[in-house]
C-alpha cells in the first residue's frame, strides 16, 4: 500500500481522535493516520495538575481563540482556550470526570430518532472506557484507560461551603455520574497517582507501539480532499514543515477537531452555508447552514466571598514559605494545591422551583483572583461559580478567510435569552441563600463580587455580564438530528449530509449541550463511532 493510503484518517488527537486511534487500531489489517496540529505533549506543566494555568493562553499549547465582544457580557471579549498538542484540551482542561444527567440522553434521543443516544446505551459505552477508583459496580467499571480517582486534597473553606450548601437543601452526592447528579460533593477527577490523565497518555501508549497507526504531528488539515464528482470525501490536505502534503483514506475521514476546529476544517472545504463559502471564494460542495451555528456554552458566573477566621490558598500561597511547602508536599506525596483540579467541591441544584431538573452547576474554589492570569487575592476569599447547564442562547462559530492561519469568528450569544438572564439572576440569588446558612455564620462571609448593590432583576442580569465567563464547554457545532432537520449537520451516525466518507466525532455533534462537563461525553461519543466502525470491519 502507497505510504500516502490509510483506512482511516483521524483529524486531531485530542479526547475523541485518541480514543478512535487506540480502537481503530485493535485490528492490525487496519491502518490509520492520526494528525495533531499541534506538538508533543512533553511540556511538564500539561501533566501537573495546577499546570494548567501555565497551558492555557499559552501559545505551546493553546489555540489561543477569543470571542467576538459580547453584548450578554456588557461588550467583553473573552478567551476561548482550546487545546493545540497532543491530547487537545484534554491536556489542558479541569479534568474533571462528568457524564451529565439521563435527561440529557433523552433529549437526543428525541432530536435524532436513534435510540443508541439513550442513556443506557451511553453508560455502557462509558463503562467500557472507564476505570473507575471505587472498583466495578451498577454505574462503573475498572479496568478501562480513562482513569477516574477521588482528588488529593481538602479544603475547611469547602467543608463548610458543603454544610451550607447541605443547610439550604442540596444533599450530601459521592457520585454525580448515576444520571441524576443534583447534589454537593467532591468531583472526581481524571488523574493517575497526582498526575493528570490526558487523552494522549491513557489511549495513545500502547497504540502508538502499533505499527498500523501512523501519528503526525505539527500536522495542520488545510482541507479536505473531496471528489466533486462522487461528493465523496477522499482523504486531507495538510501543512507540517512549510510544505503541503496529502493523505487519501480508503474507507473515511474521521473529523475530530472540536467545536471550533472542525467547523474551520469543513468550512475551508466547502462544506457550510452556500451564501457565506460564496462570499468567501470557496467552491461549495455540499450546503449545509448548520454547520457553524447551534454553538452552546456553559457561561460560569465567579461570586467571589472574603472571609474571616478561616485558611484559603490566597494567603497561604502568597509567601515564599507557603509556596516552598505546597512545592514539598507534591514532591513529597503528589498532594496539595499542585494536585488540585481547578474546580474541587461541586454542586449541582435547581436555580428555582419551577425548574423540573437540577439546571444549574457551582464549581468551588479555595481561592480567588481578578481574572484568569493574574495573582490570587492578598486576602482570603473563596470563588463560588455557578453555571446555567442548559442555556438557550445560541451562538455560531465561523471562518472569516479560506486561509488556514485566519482566527475564527466566535459569538456565543452569552444571555441573549429571557430564559437565561433570569436563570443567571436565580443563580446569584441561590448562591447568597447558601452564604446566608448557619455553617458560614462564623466566618463573616462578605461578597466581594459581585457585590450586595446588585438586588434587583435587571441589576443582577447586569452584573451577570459583568462577572461571567466561559467553562469552556463548547458544543453543537455540527449538530447530528433527523433527517428532515435543516439544521442537523450530521445524522445519527456523525456522517456529514451529502458527503459520503466523512464523519464529525466530537462535542461539536451535541444537539443539545450536556448538564456537567464535557470531556467524558465526547469520548462517549468516539466509542460509539468506534463500535460502528468495528462492525463494518
Amino acid at each position: 500500500m502507497d505510504q500516502r493510503q490509510f483506512d482511516y484518517i483521524i483529524i486531531g488527537a485530542g479526547s475523541a481522535g485518541c480514543l478512535l486511534a487506540k480502537r481503530l487500531t485493535e485490528d492490525p489489517a487496519v491502518r490509520v493516520l492520526l494528525l495533531e496540529a499541534g506538538g508533543q505533549d512533553d511540556y511538564l506543566w500539561i501533566h501537573v495538575p495546577v499546570g494548567y494555568l501555565y497551558c492555557i493562553d499559552n501559545p505551546r499549547t493553546d489555540w489561543r481563540f477569543r470571542t467576538e465582544k459580547e453584548p450578554g457580557l456588557n461588550g467583553r471579549s473573552l478567551i476561548y482556550p482550546r487545546g493545540k498538542v497532543m491530547g487537545g484540551s484534554s491536556s489542558i482542561n479541569g479534568m474533571i470526570y462528568m457524564r451529565g444527567q439521563d435527561a440529557d440522553y433523552a433529549r437526543w434521543v428525541d432530536a435524532t430518532g436513534d435510540s443508541a443516544w439513550s442513556w443506557p446505551e451511553a453508560l455502557r459505552r462509558y463503562k467500557k472506557f472507564e476505570d473507575y477508583h471505587g472498583g466495578d459496580n451498577e454505574w462503573h467499571r475498572q479496568g478501562g484507560e480513562w482513569r477516574v480517582e477521588r482528588q488529593r486534597l481538602k479544603w475547611d473553606i469547602l467543608e463548610v461551603f458543603r454544610q451550607a450548601s447541605q443547610e439550604a437543601g442540596i444533599p450530601f452526592s459521592d457520585d454525580f455520574n448515576r444520571g441524576d447528579n443534583f447534589g454537593v460533593g467532591y468531583f472526581d477527577v481524571n488523574q493517575r497517582a497526582g498526575w493528570r490523565l490526558n487523552a494522549s497518555r491513557a489511549f495513545l501508549k500502547e497504540a502508538a507501539q502499533r505499527p498500523n497507526l501512523t501519528l503526525r504531528t505539527d500536522a495542520q488539515v488545510r482541507q479536505l480532499s473531496i471528489d466533486p464528482a462522487s461528493r465523496r470525501c477522499l482523504g486531507v490536505e495538510y501543512l507540517q514543515g512549510g510544505s503541503v502534503h496529502s493523505a487519501e483514506a480508503r474507507r473515511e475521514v474521521l473529523l475530530t477537531a472540536g467545536s471550533i476546529g472542525s467547523v474551520q476544517i469543513l468550512e475551508r472545504s466547502g462544506i457550510g452555508s452556500g451564501q457565506r463559502l460564496n462570499r468567501l471564494g470557496i467552491k461549495v460542495h455540499s450546503d449545509l447552514p448548520g454547520v457553524g451555528e447551534n454553538l452552546q456554552d456553559h457561561l460560569q458566573l465567579r461570586m467571589i466571598y472574603r472571609v474571616n477566621g478561616i485558611a484559603t490558598l490566597n494567603t497561604r500561597a502568597n509567601s515564599w514559605w507557603g509556596k516552598a511547602m505546597i512545592g514539598l508536599e507534591y514532591l513529597l506525596k503528589r498532594s496539595g494545591p499542585m494536585a488540585m483540579a481547578p474546580s474541587q467541591l461541586g454542586a449541582f441544584a435547581f436555580s428555582s422551583p419551577d425548574q423540573a431538573r437540577a439546571n444549574v452547576e457551582y464549581h468551588v474554589q479555595p481561592l480567588s483572583l481578578e481574572r484568569f492570569g493574574e495573582p490570587l487575592h492578598s486576602f482570603n476569599a473563596f470563588t463560588a461559580s455557578v453555571c446555567n447547564l442548559r442555556p438557550t442562547s445560541r451562538g455560531s462559530v465561523h471562518i472569516t478567510s479560506p486561509e488556514v492561519d485566519a482566527a475564527p469568528e466566535i459569538k456565543p450569544n452569552y444571555l441573549s435569552t429571557e430564559e437565561d438572564c433570569r436563570v443567571a439572576a436565580d443563580s446569584l440569588r441561590l448562591t447568597r441563600r447558601i452564604l446566608a446558612s448557619p455553617a458560614f455564620k462564623p466566618y463573616a462571609p462578605e461578597e466581594y463580587k459581585p457585590g450586595n448593590e446588585h438586588q434587583t432583576e435587571q441589576q443582577l442580569v447586569k452584573a451577570a455580564g459583568d462577572i461571567g465567563t466561559t467553562i469552556f464547554h463548547p458544543v453543537g457545532t455540527c449538530k447530528m438530528g433527523r433527517a428532515d432537520d435543516p439544521t442537523a449537520v450530521l445524522d445519527p451516525e456523525l456522517r456529514v449530509r451529502g458527503i459520503d466518507g466523512l464523519r464529525v466525532v466530537d462535542a461539536s455533534a451535541m444537539p443539545y449541550i450536556v448538564s456537567g462537563n464535557t470531556a467524558a461525553p465526547t469520548m462517549m461519543i468516539a466509542e460509539r463511532v468506534a463500535e460502528l466502525l468495528q462492525a463494518k470491519a
